[in-house]
């Protein structure tokens, strides 16, 4: 399938520049990344910064930043490049649909499991006992779901997720494939035979909108529900313990590690492979950088890096000073060397006069 570059500029609302050499109208044939893209496809810089970079690019055309001005192959002007290559990437490349197939016979179903209109549960799905599935909700094959879990509308649950038991996840949520809510929190406690598990009487609740990403695990509260905030967003290999309240909207990048009874505000940012201590509190808009080790409360709106992590101001002054280390070295040892050289002729004048006294 071709389209001409100006039908593909209409499609986005964008506005097409053509180079001055340009005499006919390019024909686009796929869309694809700066590194990939082939003659005939079409491909995107998301900043004025990147430009020089599309000159690397064998990309026939490019979806580039308003204000992006002439480069040296057609470009469509836009205010959201992102956004813009996504809508050409599905025409070029349209999303797979598959009919909707309802309850698979192969699907294992307890008889007092309440099932809204519309679900689909397909192959070698498990539903437990008492578990409400709500209009329109997915259960891809090898799902779990544990007696008295309740799934909201519109909800899909990708392969071989495990919900144990009484988890609560709200309405239009997205839970991957290899996901496990509700399992047991990492509480013991020790006594004469050994480690003795602490209690297990919570559960997982979820709000709406929220994404929970592949081989995420979010462990249930001990008395209470482990709470994940409506629109937060959770990457894969992501570990949230028992009793801890995330707040709404946070965003939680891959491989971070929450420890038990920690709570998040709002628009909360953290970044790859942050970890958390136990019983500490994070403030609305607060952004934790990636690695860092975060042992105490973060206040609203601060942004803190490192292992401890501290104000990310106070820590670039710290790694600029460490990069000096080297070169001061060098400066100490050569301070050290003349202040012996120093002592030694204070010595040699301290002997003479004394000589001459004598």
């Amino acid at each position: 399938m071709s389209v001409s570059i100006s039908k593909v500029a209409k499609l986005v609302d964008g506005q097409l520049v053509q180079p001055a050499h340009s005499t006919v109208e390019l024909k686009i044939t796929s869309a694809s990344t700066l590194e990939t893209a082939t003659g005939g496809a079409i491909t995107l810089v998301d900043s004025v910064e990147r430009l020089p970079s599309l000159t690397q690019s064998k990309a026939a055309a490019a979806i580039v930043p308003t204000g992006a001005g002439p480069q040296d192959r057609p470009t469509i002007e836009v205010s959201d490049v992102h956004q813009a290559f996504s809508i050409i990437i599905q025409h070029f490349r349209p999303q797979r649909t598959q009919g909707r197939l309802g309850v698979s016979p192969q699907a294992a179903i307890d008889p007092s499991a309440r099932l809204a209109g519309n679900v689909e549960v397909l192959p070698l799905a498990f539903v437990g006992p008492d578990v409400e599935l709500a209009e329109g909700v997915v259960l891809h094959p090898g799902v779990r779901i544990g007696a008295g879990c309740k799934i909201g509308a519109g909800t899909t649950i990708f392969a071989n997720a495990v919900l144990y038991d009484d988890t609560v996840v709200g309405k239009g949520c997205i839970i991957h494939s290899n996901a496990v809510l509700g399992a047991y929190g990492f509480g013991y406690k020790p006594d004469l035979s050994g480690l003795k598990l602490s209690s297990q009487l919570g559960w997982v609740e979820l709000g709406d909108h929220v994404e929970v990403g592949a081989g995420t695990t979010i462990d249930r509260g001990t008395y209470g529900p482990t709470i994940i905030g409506s629109g937060t967003k959770i990457d894969n290999l992501v570990m949230i313990a028992h009793n801890c309240r995330i707040g709404q909207h946070n965003m939680i990048c891959s491989q971070v590690g929450v420890a038990g009874s920690t709570s998040t505000g709002e628009w909360v940012i953290m970044a790859g492979q942050c970890g958390l201590r136990d019983h500490i509190h994070i403030g609305d808009g607060a952004v934790l950088g990636a690695r860092s080790g975060v042992s105490n409360d973060v206040p609203a709106k601060q942004t803190v890096l490192g292992e401890p992590a501290i104000d990310l101001k106070q820590r670039k002054l710290q790694l600029a000073s460490m990069s000096k280390l080297p070169e001061m070295r060098k400066q100490v040892k050569r301070l050290l060397k003349r202040v012996e050289e120093l002592e030694q002729g204070s010595r040699g004048s301290t002997e003479e006069s004394s000589s001459k006294a004598a």
